[in-house]
């Protein structure tokens, strides 16, 4: 590898190096303790020196240095890890460039010139694959290391690199940290003792950092029950945030694919780099903040003042510039923010050159001005460029133009808002969907109703009203911490469904996409789905106290928003408590309206909560627990097992506790949640807790403790509610004990804020993604749990073999899909199929795996065998193998008697397993079965049924847009509960083309076994046995057949002896066919068709000694696995 040339003062430092080499330019030299005259304890010195120092040495033990006769300065210019590829760059030199130097005059243009040709080597080298590397000369001195080391699949992409510490034991080891796509790789050589460790993303169970009277700081990983320690990292933190990025990435791409189609921007795994995941990892936190769609992206970041007119000064804070919004935040603690839509600025002035200053003016007579900003000038260009508008003119007049033209065009939009409505992309909603929500149709305010509740309602909204003139209103209003106390005090009802809009962004989503609605609801109209089946069946279970979802108007808008977003997102389809929260949707909001918030809801403010397994429900309530342990002490003390909260708290979190809350207090938590997203949620069910703490300490069970929370529940009212008693929702509750206080919702949230409010959205998101990782992978291990289980009851491999069968089975299904994400076998794992339809293997994964785990060497044919064996226990012929049917095919191989292991073998030379003459078989399997390239090898068998247009084999529709089939279902249950042991009577017979196969399997199982010529002798002897009695047999059958029927007998039997000798003598003798002699032998027996039966095969081998014994030799599968285990990974490096 040519390296960018540095300057090495002594050539020979320590004594390190060998010269090998050398002429008046260059040399070539050797690590001293490598290669020839190496080891000893000179070679663990070297060895430690070059793993703890950053030097080329470290991996490459041979170098080349260029050098003058007059200097004695030495500069490094190449360096290899074998001697061949150290001498293909002396070569190059030798004929490259010594001729060349002889024509320079001076030693400094000779050192000018090879340094120039060098770095234009290099240059050339990483034009492609290092472009995006922060020091490309250093990352390629590391990649090398890395490939070198851990000897991954090439296409394995490097991201990052660390020196540090890996505690193992007791003992620190100093080295290296290598971070890559999918692996955290580890390396460190001291003394001999040489550490490295391998662990893949997909397996860590636990990252945090951490730290401890001995590790001051250090990150913690935990994988396989296992934990491991990093320190001494010079950037612990931007270690971490990388390593959190990639399990995170990894998590996403392999287990919960519903989240990570939404993420294009790290669609390649081949084009993950540091710099990607930093600004994926900005974007999100950039998006969450300022509740953004998801495709927007961070673009620029400028530091700025911004002044606020309703506090007369200017706030520190930042701009964030995405692709469609200027949007930002103040960093001085007065939690001020603002969102404007380039959809909404009219104009970009600049009052002052040299005031760096810009002032944007948005729709509405509103404008804000920005100070200090450093690269105003390009800001300024970048925002007129997005919005459309025309650099300013320089001219004063044609400046006064503009801002008179802007103006009018304000006066305009004031007078006609309707004209508004259509600038921002509405348009008509049909007819057929509802324009008003339903709370003002079936509970309008009587203007004139002046009791206190009514008034208190309407100095709510006199107050939010004065907000609005001092803050501004809609998509460009100021969010302050005066906005957040309006909101824990209550939202008026007539104002409640508009600023839900607002904060949680639904509105600039409806704004973007005019129409979308409508079309959705046309499409989805009529459709029969297990989603709309779902969808009818809790229809009337949706609030059904509340008059509006009493009658077909509220029943009929209903299943038009959820319909409309199974269609929209089959993905999720429809999930229970999505109907709840829907219901309480269409109260404030129109039917359009009330979409949007339930696409922010799902998609953005609570991601992973209404899919199959509710992954995001069962992070925050790990999230509960852990704020539970920090914030309520006494109640961990008393309650060890905090389990019991979440299972309580889940329909808290499912349905932002409308399930548990009479309507007219949910409502109000409702209003927080929108502003403050999860946190309110969290900070709700602590003051719940913290309210209930005495009751919950005394209590001596889990029933008791549910008891005390309905009942708390129950008496939690809504004391300015203005809604009639027909409207409000009843408690569930008894009401016989008139003792219980009640409570109001409004003191309650002001509690839950005061106490609690010092949570920060930002570690609520760390502690997210930490305990993502946890309940991923309890899922995944239940889902372990099950199968073996299940898969126990008819193997005979005990819980531990099966165990580990189960970890190599679903690392063989992920290899496929580490290195491309067009794999299919991405598409196969669905969470929603059984669980041991989850994991499944197509033919070439499946090959190599078997080929680590077969008891016997299966020779040359091992490729065709597998072929034979896949089709064998695929029962359901779809191309794919469960994790059950691969165990039961082990199972026999391994533990079976000599009679189940024969069957076995007998039934591979039967349909479907072995369909034809091996003659053909080569080009048979390429062409009908297995595919040339392994992305594609799920689509196997395509000669055997008709794919889907996207190629994917699907064993159960997608909960959005299929129909289920359940008598299909129900009639393969039946099937497999009524299927019996199969009897080796019922075994079709085998005819001559499949006995002379199963011949050659027998000769290629027996390939390089110590007894290989005994056993030989023994199948030759047993061929021939069988077709004397076959021959006979016939003779019995038809004695008037002429005396020259037994030459097919004895030309077979010699066929197969020759066939013994070549295979004995050749290893290639299993690729000739028996056939091919056949036909020359005679052609009677190509006329004249042979079979036989299970039992006749049976019997014969039963004679052979040699044969029974070499059948039922016990196998070691623990050293087999072990072997697996550390070879799975290498054969994919190799191939």
């Amino acid at each position: 590898m040519w390296l960018k040339p540095e300057e090495i003062l002594l050539k020979n430092a320590f004594k390190l190096w060998v010269t090998e080499k050398d002429n008046e330019y260059f040399v070539l030299q050797r690590r001293r303790g490598y290669g020839e005259g190496g080891g000893g304890l000179t070679g663990l010195l070297v060895g430690t020196l070059d793993t703890v120092l950053d030097s080329t040495s470290k991996v490459a033990p041979y170098r080349i240095l260029h050098h003058t006769p007059d200097s004695q300065v030495y500069w490094s210019i190449a360096c290899g890890v074998t001697k061949e590829e150290i001498v293909q760059h002396w070569d190059w030199l030798q004929q490259n460039i010594m001729r060349t130097l002889s024509v320079f005059d001076s030693s400094e243009d000779i050192t000018s010139f090879v340094q120039g040709k060098i770095r234009g080597l290099i240059a050339e080298e990483g034009k492609t694959s290092l472009v995006l590397e922060d020091d490309p000369e250093k990352f390629r001195e590391a990649l090398l290391r890395f490939e070198k080391w851990f000897e991954l699949p090439p296409e394995e992409k490097l991201v990052t690199y660390y020196s540090c510490s890996y505690w193992k034991g007791k003992v620190p080891c100093q080295g290296w940290l290598y971070l890559s796509t999918n692996f955290l790789c580890f390396y460190s050589y001291l003394l001999g003792a040489e550490v490295k460790l391998v662990i893949s993303w997909d397996e860590i169970w636990r990252l945090e950092k951490t730290s401890n009277v001995i590790l001051t700081e250090s990150i913690h990983v935990l994988a396989h029950g296992e934990d491991h320690y990093f320190s001494m990292l010079l950037h612990l933190n931007e270690t971490f945030v990388i390593m959190e990025q990639l399990a995170d990435y990894s998590i996403k791409r392999l287990f919960d694919k519903e989240a990570f189609q939404r993420q294009p921007a790290l669609s390649d795994p081949l084009q993950i780099t540091k710099r990607g995941l930093e600004a994926h990892a900005k974007s999100e936190q950039f998006r969450a903040f300022f509740r953004l769609p998801r495709e927007e992206n961070l673009l620029e970041v400028h530091e700025s003042f911004l002044w606020v007119p309703f506090s007369h000064f200017n706030t520190l804070g930042k701009i964030c510039l995405s692709e469609n919004y200027l949007c930002f935040a103040s960093q001085d603690g007065s939690q001020c923010h603002v969102i404007i839509p380039m959809r909404e600025i009219v104009n970009v002035e600049k009052p002052d050159s040299g005031s760096r200053a810009l002032t944007v003016c948005v729709r509405g007579k509103r404008a804000l001005r920005f100070s200090e900003v450093r690269d105003y000038q390009r800001l300024a260009n970048t925002i007129r460029s997005r919005c459309g508008i025309s650099a300013s003119p320089q001219h004063s007049a044609s400046s006064e133009a503009i801002r008179g033209e802007c103006q009018s065009l304000i006066n305009h939009f004031e007078d006609n808002p309707e004209d508004v409505t259509l600038m921002v992309g509405q348009k008509d909603c049909s007819k057929a969907v509802s324009t008003e929500a339903l709370m003002t149709v079936f509970h309008p305010q009587d203007v004139e109703n002046l009791d206190p509740k009514m008034l208190k309602e309407k100095m709510k909204e006199q107050s939010w009203n004065i907000h609005f003139s001092e803050y501004g209103r809609g998509t460009s209003m100021f969010f302050t911490r005066k906005t957040r106390d309006l909101i824990v005090r209550g939202v008026p009802e007539a104002l409640r469904g508009e600023l839900w809009m607002l904060f949680s962004g639904a509105v600039n989503d409806m704004a973007t996409h005019p129409g979308y609605y409508t079309e959705l609801v046309e499409q989805s109209l009529g459709t029969s789905t297990l989603a709309t089946d779902e969808i009818e069946r809790d229809l009337h279970r949706s609030l059904p106290e509340h008059p509006a979802f009493q009658s077909d108007t509220g029943i009929s808008a209903l299943r038009r928003v959820l319909t409309a977003y199974a269609y929209r997102n089959p993905k999720i389809g429809y999930c229970q408590a999505m109907n709840i929260l829907t219901s309480v949707l269409l109260l404030y909001a129109k039917e359009e309206e009330a979409f949007w918030l339930l696409v922010a809801v799902c998609e953005r403010m609570l991601p992973d909560y209404f899919n199959r397994r509710i992954i995001g429900a069962l992070v925050d309530q790990a999230v509960f627990e852990d704020l539970i342990r920090e914030n309520l002490p006494q109640l961990v003390d008393h309650m060890t097992d905090l389990s019991f909260f979440s299972s309580v708290s889940l329909s808290w979190f499912l349905t932002l506790f409308i399930s548990v809350l009479p309507i007219e207090s949910a409502v109000n938590v409702v209003d927080c949640f929108f502003y403050d997203g999860i946190k309110a949620i969290l900070q709700l069910g602590l003051a719940v807790l913290d309210y209930n703490m005495e009751a919950l300490i005394s209590c001596h069970d889990d029933a008791e403790a549910v008891t005390i929370l309905s009942k708390f529940f129950d008496s939690v009212t809504n004391r300015d509610s203005p809604l009639p008693p027909t409207v409000q929702q009843a408690p569930v509750g008894n009401n016989d004990k008139a003792s219980h206080l009640k409570v109001d919702i409004s003191e309650l949230i002001r509690e839950a804020y005061e106490k609690y409010g010092n949570i920060r959205s930002e570690e609520v998101e760390r502690s997210r993604k930490r305990n993502k990782l946890y309940v991923i992978q309890t899922l995944e291990d239940t889902t372990k749990q099950n199968v073996i289980r299940v898969v126990s009851q008819e193997a005979r491999l005990n819980p531990s073999h099966l165990d580990d069968l189960y970890n190599l089975f679903k690392r063989q299904h992920f290899l496929s899909c580490y290195w491309t994400m067009q794999s299919p076998a991405l598409l196969h794992h669905d969470p929603s199929l059984a669980y041991l339809e989850q994991y499944q293997l197509a033919f070439q994964q499946f090959s190599t795996l078997f080929s680590l785990l077969e008891p016997w060497a299966f020779c040359t044919t091992k490729c065709t065998l597998s072929l034979w064996v896949f089709r064998l226990i695929d029962e359901n012929q779809d191309g794919l193998v469960n994790f059950k049917e691969f165990c039961c095919a082990l199972d026999t191989l391994y533990s079976g008697s000599f009679t189940h292991k024969l069957k076995f073998l007998f039934k591979l030379h039967l349909p479907p397993a072995f369909t034809g003459s091996p003659l053909h078989l080569k080009d048979q399997r390429i062409q009908n079965f297995i595919p040339v390239t392994e992305d594609s090898s799920h689509l196997s068998r395509l000669t055997a049924f008709d794919l889907p247009e996207d190629g994917v084999i699907r064993k159960s529709p997608e909960r959005g847009r299929g129909k289920v089939d359940l008598q299909a279902y129900l009639k393969q249950w039946q099937n497999e509960i009524l299927k019996k042991e199969e009897n080796i009577k019922d075994l079709p017979r085998i005819n001559q083309t499949q006995f002379i196969q199963f011949s050659k399997t027998l000769y290629n199982i027996f390939h390089g076994d110590p007894e290989e010529e005994c056993l030989y002798r023994a199948v030759a002897h047993v061929t021939s046995l069988l077709l004397r009695m076959e021959e006979v047999g016939r003779r019995l059958q038809e004695p008037s057949s002429p005396p020259e029927s037994s030459k097919p007998a004895s030309s077979a039997a010699a066929d197969e002896s020759s066939n013994e000798e070549a295979s004995s003598t050749t290893p290639e003798g299993s690729d000739t066919p028996s056939s091919h002699n056949s036909q020359d032998a005679g052609p009677d027996l190509l006329h004249t068709e042979w079979s036989f039966s299970f039992e006749q095969v049976l019997a014969s081998l039963l004679n052979e000694p040699a044969i029974v014994s070499f059948f039922e030799r016990p196998v070691d599968i623990q050293t087999k696995l072990e072997q697996a285990k550390v070879a799975q990974l290498k054969l994919k490096a190799n191939k």
